[in-house]
């Protein structure tokens, strides 16, 4: 699923019972998080729920580095917030991650108006700590 399909869905739902519905259902389509990557270095922390992140880079044919991720929480509707954001950041490379503004697609889809404080923290948790592997791969490759 690409983030444009996910914005054409999210304007066919006028209410927001439904879009929570749809987001919950994007968390659906997760890839399973093997048990042993729900640990604490994967664990993200400033997030209400339990929000586990794990990384894999790989290289492009140029020999960037590209960040992949899984995700994975106790919480249906973060689950539906990760599937969004890993639409955004993940098989990218650590200058696009950078690069990109999650934040103002996920308030261009209205979530500013209807998370509450805590999920709104925990989404920018998870967006810094992304950021920060960009960073990381970077360094790592210089």
């Amino acid at each position: 699923m690409t983030i444009d399909e996910i914005r054409d869905n999210f304007a066919l739902l006028d209410d927001w019972d439904d879009r929570y519905r749809y987001v919950i259902e994007l968390g659906r389509t997760l890839d399973p998080m093997p048990e042993d990557e729900h640990s604490s270095t994967n664990k993200v922390n400033g997030c209400a729920s339990q929000v586990w992140l794990s990384r894999r880079v790989t290289q492009n044919a140029a020999g960037e580095p590209i960040l992949n991720y899984l995700g994975d929480s106790d919480a249906h509707i973060v689950r539906g917030l990760i599937a969004i954001l890993l639409t955004l950041v993940s098989g990218r490379t650590p200058k696009e991650i950078l690069a990109a503004e999650p934040i103002a697609v996920f308030d261009e889809l209205g979530f500013r108006e209807h998370l509450t404080p805590q999920r709104s923290n925990g989404l920018r948790s998870m967006i810094e700590r992304i950021k920060a592997d960009a960073h990381e791969a970077i360094a790592a490759s210089a």
